[in-house]
């Protein structure tokens, strides 16, 4: 069993897994000290740790933990991953992007198309278990933000499991456009990777996946913990080669 902070945009991710299956897992604002010790002491088998962030430096929790006396891989862009990586910058790839392709590898096959519905919207592309790349949008809560932030009378919405054709009010206008406008977006994607590939996986992953897997009517595999998924890997990865 091993640890996997996952430090994103807006949550911080705390996961004992084994292979792809989670043990246990916590979200926190942020992780501090106190933290880390807590959830480390629960699981005093663990002894090996990965750690990868998204837009902020890692250095602080991967010496917290390795002073907690644990081996810990601070993830980097050039940390080795079981997958080829044909990005063309990968010193700004995301950490979270590359290990949702390998853990998508890993459970689906060579072919996939990854749609993370998080604080951004990402759709990568891995094709012979090659990550090709992919486009990034705003995400779903940026939206509604947005459209209350920019406009001096519009309000600030949020998901809806209602599926309208058309709103007939501003609150049902505003959240059937942008949840509508979101699956027509990956509903385009999909149709277009599709035409070039019908070996591709379609796996939905991300905090907000669960509001667009029933809108979305090509057949899917949701897999919210993917990206946990494939730092483990990466992490068994690396002790398998050193």
């Amino acid at each position: 069993m091993n640890l996997i902070v996952d430090i994103g945009n807006t949550r911080v991710k705390v996961a004992f897994a084994v292979g792809c299956d989670i043990v246990a897992s916590y979200v926190y604002d942020s992780v501090d000290a106190a933290d880390l010790e807590a959830v480390v002491r629960n699981y005093p088998e663990v002894k090996r740790a990965i750690v990868a962030a998204t837009g902020v430096s890692a250095d602080g929790v991967v010496n917290r933990l390795r002073a907690l006396g644990l081996e810990v891989l601070g993830m980097t862009h050039q940390t080795p991953v079981p997958i080829q990586n044909a990005y063309r910058t990968p010193q700004t790839l995301g950490m979270d992007r590359l290990a949702a392709a390998v853990a998508a590898v890993k459970m689906y096959g060579d072919d996939a198309l990854i749609v993370d519905f998080g604080t951004a919207i990402t759709i990568d592309l891995v094709e012979g278990g090659v990550f090709k790349g992919g486009n990034i949008s705003p995400g779903m809560r940026m939206r509604f933000r947005a459209l209350h932030d920019y406009t001096s009378r519009l309000p600030e919405c949020a998901a809806t499991d209602e599926i309208l054709e058309v709103g007939t009010s501003t609150v049902e206008a505003i959240e059937q456009g942008v949840m509508q406008g979101i699956v027509n977006e990956i509903e385009g994607y999909i149709s277009a990777f599709l035409s070039k590939n019908v070996k591709l996986s379609i796996i939905f992953t991300g905090g907000d996946a669960k509001f667009f897997a029933k809108r979305i009517k090509n057949t899917i595999f949701a897999k919210c913990d993917l990206v946990i998924c494939g730092l483990n890997t990466i992490l068994d990865y690396n002790a398998e080669v050193e």
